[in-house]
């Protein structure tokens, strides 16, 4: 039998477009007939997860997305079917997260359970929603973002209080007290410039100084034998007093001051010729009249010598009477 051309184009055209849809699947992880363990998971947002992204478990890929499909016409979940590439011992209580890489595609994460059940092809994995590295991230820097419009606002607030207390008086303050610090600075430098003219080697006043101290103590040096003999006699005295009778000594001098306190309270008794003269006032007042009396008579000697001494020749006889009381200080009278 003779098979003409046309067949053999269409034959070969079939073989073509079986070989491109076999292929085509392959490469989307899909065999043309559905075989192999497939588990399934149910999420509310399919997040950008396209069919034949990997499925890891701790790092290590042990399958693919094998399909995605509505549960509904509301869309509100979203069927993921997973084709392992083997029979994995996987806890019914684990966990699937759609990851989703900005970097790359989305993947899902099984974080294993620890039950000692496994699941069967065919089970449904328990889901949650994933944050994402930019969820985390966001989460991180939310509490950071909190805290920086608390400062934020406490800052507007001491601003204000700034604002509220630099009125012009305090401006022109503040001013003042620039311009005195500048004026201490300044101070500052001519204190350390006039430091640097007392450390310079040769002028400088601590130079002289010690060069005085290096004399003082080369004095010292030379006169170190005088310096021994002194301290030599100043121990020797010292060892006289020691040897001294102090105690006698001091036990006389209070035997002499109870007599002098003895003395002191007769006087103050008024017994004894001293007692009488400090406390006696009649004799208080004679011996006042006497020496009023001796400042008469030599007043009146004074004034009126002729009447007791008679020597001249040509005078007259001072007739005035006698004086009843001392003239007064002509120092006074100045």
């Amino acid at each position: 039998m003779k098979i003409s051309n046309e067949t053999k184009v269409g034959a070969l055209t079939a073989i073509a477009i079986t070989l491109l849809v076999l292929g085509f699947n392959f490469l989307k992880g899909r065999s043309l007939f559905k075989t192999g363990h497939f588990l399934y998971a149910k999420y509310p947002d399919a997040k950008g997860l396209m069919v034949s992204n990997p499925v890891y478990v701790n790092g290590f890929q042990i399958g693919s997305v094998y399909d995605i499909e509505t549960e509904s016409a509301d869309l509100k979940k979203i069927n993921v079917s997973i084709k392992l590439k083997d029979d994995y011992e996987i806890p019914v209580n684990s966990v699937a997260s759609i990851i989703k890489d900005p970097l790359g595609t989305p993947s899902i994460e099984i974080a294993l359970g620890n039950d000692a059940k496994h699941l069967k092809s065919g089970d449904t994995l328990m889901t949650k929603e994933s944050m994402g590295i930019l969820g985390a991230v966001a989460n991180q820097l939310l509490p950071v973002a909190d805290q920086i419009k608390e400062t934020v606002r406490q800052l507007d607030i001491v601003l204000k209080n700034v604002n509220s207390i630099f009125d012009p008086t305090t401006k022109g303050n503040l001013q003042e007290v620039i311009a005195n610090l500048n004026k201490t600075t300044a101070n500052l430098m001519n204190a350390s410039t006039s430091m640097q003219v007392m450390l310079n080697e040769q002028t400088g006043s601590i130079t002289k100084t010690m060069n005085n101290v290096n004399s003082f103590t080369k004095n010292l040096a030379d006169n170190n034998e005088k310096i021994n003999g002194v301290v030599t006699n100043l121990q020797t005295t010292t060892n006289n007093l020691a040897k001294a009778d102090i105690n006698g000594t001091i036990a006389d001098l209070k035997t002499s001051v109870n007599n002098l306190n003895n003395i002191l309270t007769k006087i103050d008794k008024g017994e004894g010729s001293m007692g009488k003269l400090m406390n006696d006032k009649a004799l208080y007042d004679n011996l006042n009249n006497t020496i009023r009396s001796a400042n008469i008579l030599v007043d009146d000697l004074r004034m009126h010598p002729k009447r007791y001494v008679n020597v001249s020749v040509f005078g007259k006889k001072d007739k005035s009477g006698p004086l009843m009381q001392p003239l007064a200080d002509s120092s006074k009278q100045k």
